[in-house]
């Protein structure tokens, strides 16, 4: 049914197809956040809102579908056979990885459900205007983190070296 999943992928490596397109998506993360902030940043609060929302509810059906690919296609040993990194190193970097992604997860869920609460008692914008910006600063600083540390994974484990 999902075969297509595990052909080539079209970067160049030995990854799969999936792994190349979470890897892009995850890369674009950041630019789709930064042009949620711009949105802001000129008062366009609504489109803020819309964008923000979409892009957390795609990067979660984006790692859902990672998550999916993972499970199906062998585990963690299927991708690590190849590579000729260090097994220490690889799984340092990968568990890295991982809690900054789900640290990064909590702050982003904490500052969508804060600017909920705080836009619907007509706090936001408004007197929580700042602390929403410094948890989105957080949460942005998490994606970027995120986003370069999948990169690295993915040039671990696929790159030819």
């Amino acid at each position: 049914m999902m075969g297509y999943m595990y052909e080539p992928g079209f970067l160049g490596t030995k990854a799969p197809f999936f792994m190349d397109a979470v890897t892009v998506i995850v890369a674009l993360l950041p630019f789709l956040t930064a042009t949620a902030v711009y949105a802001a940043r000129h008062k366009r609060y609504v489109l803020h809102r819309r964008l923000q929302t979409g892009i957390f509810l795609f990067a979660l059906i984006v790692v859902g579908w990672f998550e999916y690919g993972v499970r199906v296609g062998g585990e963690y040993e299927n991708f690590v056979a190849h590579t000729q990194v260090s097994t220490g190193y690889l799984k340092a970097v990968l568990i890295g990885h991982i809690a900054i992604a789900v640290v990064t997860l909590g702050l982003w869920i904490a500052t969508l459900r804060n600017a909920y609460r705080d836009t619907k008692a007509l706090m936001l914008p408004g007197l929580y205007s700042e602390a929403h910006r410094r948890g989105g600063l957080r949460t942005f600083v998490g994606i970027v983190l995120t986003a370069l540390s999948g990169i690295w994974v993915y040039l671990l484990l696929f790159a030819e070296v």
